[in-house]
């Protein structure tokens, strides 16, 4: 498909969208958010998509929303974010993170704000050695938005969540993958061919089964272990009767790779 200001490739299952305003450093405007939201609705909806790999073009990930955007914002000279925020950002970060697919980020730069944001939801973090993290919004008077304050604590824990977003302070590659931000650092100039390899090999997975996976993990947050177990039971009925897990347990028994069909 074509967009203005994110690029989307689909090669051997894995569906590769790069925000592609590198001159901004991919800061993020309505129309990107937009495609974004599109990008996430439709391209990643296709059945022959298994796995999403989400990445910036340029020096930057993406730095969150565009500043020279605010003014589109405003009526009688106040900037009305609440209902940008909720027409914008939260569609974006519930169809990521409601997405029954593996989501990965491929941090490639900073990543503040929104833009952190973007990260978070994804399901895998891959960053470069050259990428760092920033909660923006104490330096600009604004209060973490787009799913941080929900994603931050579960990642790295209450405390160290709230210094980040209380200090405003940059946190480099190597801190947030020893506070288990992000899964894997790498070389800048591995980056790419890393989460490519990484995106290869869920898109091969039972994507059936991780979408269960992914739906009982954000249940089990805020429901009891009593739901929760019930949830459990119910996902392995239906993936139980999947076509994926007939070929698991045929390639098991045959003792040859599985080729799943994420059905």
């Amino acid at each position: 498909m074509s967009y203005q200001s994110i690029l989307c490739d689909q090669n051997e299952g894995v569906l590769k969208i790069t925000l592609n305003r590198p001159d901004k450093l991919n800061a993020l405007t309505d129309t990107m958010l937009q495609e974004l939201r599109d990008a996430f609705a439709t391209a990643a909806g296709d059945k022959a998509v298994r796995c999403v790999l989400l990445t910036g073009a340029g020096k930057g990930f993406c730095p969150g929303q565009d500043l020279g955007n605010v003014q589109e914002m405003s009526r009688g000279g106040k900037p009305h974010y609440g209902e940008h925020i909720r027409t914008n950002y939260n569609p974006l970060i519930l169809a990521m993170t409601r997405l029954p697919k593996p989501v990965i980020a491929a941090i490639n730069g900073v990543a503040a704000g929104a833009g952190m944001s973007l990260a978070m939801a994804c399901d895998v973090r891959i960053a470069s050695d050259k990428a760092s993290f920033l909660q923006a919004f104490i330096n600009i008077g604004l209060v973490p938005d787009s799913g941080s304050t929900w994603f931050l604590p579960r990642l790295i824990g209450r405390q160290r969540a709230l210094d980040l977003m209380l200090s405003g302070r940059k946190l480099s590659a190597a801190e947030a993958l020893d506070w288990g931000l992000v899964n894997q650092v790498v070389a800048a100039e591995q980056l790419m061919d890393e989460a490519m390899k990484l995106a290869a090999r869920y898109a091969g997975a039972p994507t059936f089964a991780i979408g269960h996976l992914k739906r009982n993990l954000d249940f089990s947050h805020v429901r009891s272990l009593e739901e929760t177990l019930e949830l459990e039971a119910k996902a392995q009925e239906d993936c139980g009767g999947s076509a994926d897990h007939e070929e698991g347990i045929q390639a098991c028994v045959k003792k040859r790779t599985a080729m799943y069909k994420g059905e």
